[in-house]
């Protein structure tokens, strides 16, 4: 998650405003939920003409810094546009579709983010410190049952075969 992409998610949330779009959302995508991407934007058009225009917007101040959209979906139709930049993607509703889709929800485990955050520099990833000394303490206590029970670490003990009775 770089500055670079905060700053064109800032970029697309400013020309949401400029075009005066409602209910404007930024979440950030958690990784761990399988997120795609690592910002969704999202906000209403009031109408099909304003879903477009907030559309162009987005796209030309975006690519004034230098980056355009890999996709652009639903565009002609205006209930739902989506441009999709890879680092972040960008849904402008109208008001029916939102409430039916209801990306928030789906994704209520994204964080959400006000345009002021955006502007912040992101929090460095934490080490996974935890993770790696509980894997290390996992081996260590499978070792040490192995080596109490007479098996070398990492062996599997054999399973006794089933008996099973013949039929005449």
């Amino acid at each position: 998650m770089s500055q670079q992409t905060r700053q064109h998610v800032a970029l697309a949330v400013q020309a949401i405003e400029d075009k005066k779009g409602e209910n404007v959302v930024i979440l950030e995508m958690d990784r761990n939920a399988g997120a795609f991407t690592d910002y969704f934007v999202l906000c209403t058009g009031t109408n099909p003409r304003q879903i477009q225009a907030i559309s162009d917007d987005i796209e030309r101040k975006v690519a004034e810094a230098g980056t355009r959209p890999n996709s652009l979906e639903g565009y002609n139709q205006a209930e739902w546009v989506l441009l999709d930049y890879v680092d972040f993607v960008v849904h402008i509703f109208s008001e029916r579709a939102r409430q039916f889709y209801d990306l928030e929800r789906l994704w209520k485990s994204a964080k959400r983010l006000k345009p002021a955050d955006l502007k912040k520099k992101p929090a460095a990833a934490k080490p996974a410190r935890k993770a790696a000394k509980k894997i290390t303490a996992k081996k260590r206590t499978s070792k040490s049952l192995s080596a109490a029970r007479g098996r070398k670490p990492g062996r599997v003990a054999a399973k006794p075969k089933k008996k099973t009775r013949k039929r005449p």
